[in-house]
C-alpha cells in the first residue's frame, strides 16, 4: 500500500494537511516520500484527499494467487497477498472477502485484522472498523498500528475525539520515538490547537501506561 495525504476535518476544523499516515501493518514505517514495495494495510484514515488515477490491479499476480487459493484452502498466504493486491489497487471491497478467507484460517492475526478494519472503513463502515479493530487488540494489545489508526476512525469516522486521543495516547505509550508514535503526538498536538477552549488531551500529560 502506498502512502498517502489526509485531510483531517473534524467538528468544522480543518487539522491539516499529513503526509504518510497510512502505514502498511506488514511495512516498515512510512515516510514521506515514495511507494512502499512491501504489502497492504492499514491505517484507517479520514476520507482520502483528492488523489491521482487509481492504481491498476496486477492481474497476472491475481491469476496467480487466485490458482494457490484454490489448491490450497488453508493457504493463509495466497489470499492475504491477494486481499493486499486488492487493497494497493484501492478497491476496498474486492479485498475484504479475502482479508475474511484469511482470518478465517489464521484467526489472530492482528496485521490481517487490522488490514480488513481499514477496508471496513474505507467503505463507509466505521462501526465495523473499530469492532475489527477490537478483534485485533484482542489477539494483540500491543498492536501500535492498530491503536494509531483506530484512534483515526475514532475521530473522523465517529467524531469521538477523547476516544482517539486515548487511542494515540497508547501509541507514545508503547512506540515512544517511533513513525507510529511521531504521528500520534500530530494528531494529539492538532486536537489541543482546534480546541484552544478546552484541550482535548492536557498538553505534557503522561500517556497511560502500556498494558
Amino acid at each position: 500500500m502506498k502512502p498517502e495525504n489526509v485531510v483531517y476535518a473534524v467538528t468544522g476544523v480543518l487539522f491539516g494537511l499529513i503526509a504518510g499516515w497510512i502505514i502498511g501493518t506488514q511495512q516498515a514505517p512510512a515516510g514521506t516520500a515514495g511507494p512502499m514495495a512491501a504489502p497492504a494495510a492499514q491505517v484507517a484514515a479520514a476520507a482520502p484527499a483528492a488523489q491521482a488515477a487509481r492504481p491498476m490491479l496486477d492481474e497476472a499476480q491475481v491469476t496467480a494467487m487466485k490458482n494457490v487459493a484454490d489448491r490450497d484452502p488453508k493457504n493463509v498466504e495466497s489470499r492475504t497477498q491477494l486481499g493486499n493486491l486488492y487493497f494497493d489497487a484501492e478497491r476496498y471491497a474486492e479485498a475484504i472477502p479475502w482479508y475474511q478467507a484469511a482470518l478465517a484460517i489464521d484467526p489472530n492475526n492482528a496485521n490481517i485484522s487490522t488490514d480488513l478494519a481499514v477496508c471496513f472503513y474505507y467503505t463507509d463502515q466505521a462501526g465495523k472498523a473499530i469492532a475489527q479493530f477490537e478483534h485485533s487488540l484482542r489477539a494483540d494489545p500491543k498492536h501500535v498500528k492498530t491503536h494509531l489508526n483506530m484512534g483515526i476512525v475514532r475521530a473522523f469516522g465517529q467524531q469521538d475525539l477523547k476516544g482517539a486521543a486515548q487511542s494515540w495516547l497508547q501509541v507514545l505509550a508503547l512506540a515512544p520515538g517511533s513513525e507510529e508514535a511521531r504521528a500520534a503526538q500530530r494528531a494529539l498536538d492538532n486536537l489541543n490547537r482546534a480546541h484552544p477552549e478546552g484541550a482535548v488531551v492536557p498538553p505534557g500529560g503522561q500517556a497511560p501506561a502500556a498494558k
